[in-house]
């Protein structure tokens, strides 16, 4: 009996220490992820003081019976209608985007719509697999995407520019990111003919970051929450779609993927954008507007006595929502290493405590390094002083040099 006791401890024993390192094992892994997502994302608090001010009427109090079903129950789908309505006329009101004659896709954040319009406009069961190219510098989930999910029906090719000589260009999927990420430019599609399909970023198009030049009028646009009203947590996205039959195969992508967009997402969202057409958009984007140009001039002042670093510029646009000529204000600061030594400026701004992503991150070379302009005042006025003690340590130098 002793015997028997001692051997089911002992098992006992063993299936927790396989489960307590099984658990580490997962949390290590879970660890691993998380630093790589915290390495990728910038949060987009700069608006956080207007949410502040509006945090009554912007409030969203839910009972536990309610929105329990998958679909809403009177039209048994999986989007909100008067959400959709809302997010026509806000376009309307900003006029960056045609929503006349338009489908409108709902997705988990613009990366789910990247990968459901991909999806949709890849050639199935061809021989050849469609190439997907974008613009350099680019956006690289548009890379991570396609080689994680690792289609047959799909392959990243890189620079768009590459294929433009070609005689015969057959399936191709070109993404134009516009405002671009990571230089704040607004960008054209780089290819044209009957086999190419183009899917538009718009995500940045908002007077925040960009003057509002004319409204994207395309064949595919996505947008996202988290550029418009700064709430990237709420992983909430939309895409404007003309062909039907896209509009269909992005719609079964996202179902049978999420089952949609959560309703309690999609009720946040509603509320959010209530308030933000409430005044036609006017306080949210004049304030927005006015932090990123304040931003922006600090960052050009510090970088105007710098001879080792250089910031790409944009000539200045007419802006139809600001009615007045303006200046771009991205939401990051595409940096560039000017000295011949600087082979690596990531690692250089990251020795002086200063974080980035590095140029290759976005298929540039190594002498380029985005710096995030749109996290809270606070993270922003620690990297403004921190870039100011290095450009200061850099006049020194030259000083103890002559």
């Amino acid at each position: 009996m002793e015997e028997l006791m001692w051997t089911v401890l002992v098992s006992l024993t063993a299936i927790n220490l396989l489960v307590s390192v099984t658990i580490a094992t997962q949390a290590k892994i879970a660890l691993f992820f998380s630093k790589i997502a915290l390495s990728m994302l910038t949060h987009p608090l700069f608006l956080e003081p207007f949410w502040m001010r509006k945090a009554e009427e912007s409030a969203v109090v839910e009972s536990g019976w309610h929105r329990m079903s998958y679909r809403y129950y009177k039209l048994g789908a999986f989007v909100s209608v008067e959400l959709e309505m809302i997010i026509r006329e806000l376009h309307s009101i900003m006029g960056n985007a045609v929503t006349d004659n338009r489908f409108i896709v709902f997705g988990t954040g613009a990366t789910q719509l990247i990968a459901a319009s991909v999806h949709a406009l890849s050639q199935t069961n061809s021989s050849y697999p469609s190439r997907l190219v974008t613009s350099v510098p680019y956006y690289n989930m548009y890379k991570q995407q396609a080689e994680f999910f690792n289609s047959a029906d799909l392959m990243f090719e890189g620079d768009a520019s590459a294929w433009k000589q070609c005689d015969n260009i057959t399936q191709v999927i070109e993404i134009v990111t516009s405002p671009n990420n990571p230089d704040g430019k607004l960008k054209c599609a780089v290819l044209d003919g009957p086999n190419v399909k183009t899917i538009h970023d718009c995500a940045y198009y908002w007077p925040y970051f960009s003057p509002i030049i004319q409204p994207v009028d395309e064949d595919l646009s996505l947008f996202s929450l988290s550029k418009t009203t700064g709430h990237a947590g709420s992983r909430f996205g939309w895409a404007l779609v003309k062909d039907e039959a896209v509009y269909k195969k992005m719609n079964t992508y996202i179902s049978l993927s999420t089952m949609g967009v959560s309703r309690d997402t999609q009720l946040h969202a509603l509320q959010l954008l209530k308030v933000v057409i409430g005044d036609r958009g006017d306080e949210i984007f004049h304030f927005g507007y006015r932090t990123m140009k304040k931003r922006w001039e600090k960052l050009n002042k510090i970088m105007s006595m710098s001879t080792r670093f250089s910031l790409e510029t944009i000539k200045p646009e007419y802006c139809n929502y600001f009615k007045k000529v303006r200046d771009f204000t991205p939401s990051y600061a595409w940096v560039k290493c000017e000295r011949l030594e600087d082979t690596n400026c990531y690692e250089i701004f990251k020795a002086a405590k200063i974080t980035g992503r590095g140029g290759e991150a976005f298929g540039s070379g190594r002498r380029f390094v985005r710096l995030s302009l749109i996290r809270s005042q606070d993270d922003f006025d620690q990297l403004i002083a921190m870039l100011k003690k290095f450009v200061s340590k850099e006049a020194v130098v030259v000083v103890e040099s002559i």
